[in-house]
């Protein structure tokens, strides 16, 4: 079994990553999203969104 992974991306490009995974083949594939943007975010603004976001990614890897 491989390592366990999760997409994280923003609300931004959800319907690109829904997409993506639909061309793929894994069109159930679920993924966690925080807000956008990220580039500009400040670190402050970046532990604030991987806080939001930390136990939904818990629960898609432990497919809860």
């Amino acid at each position: 079994m491989g390592t366990p992974a999760v997409g994280v991306m923003t609300n931004k490009f959800v319907s690109a990553a829904e997409l993506m995974a639909k061309v793929l083949g894994a069109s159930d594939y679920k993924f966690a999203i925080i807000d956008h943007p990220v580039s500009s975010a400040s670190d402050t603004e970046l532990a604030e969104k991987a806080e939001q976001v930390v136990d939904l990614v818990e629960d898609l890897i432990l497919r809860r």
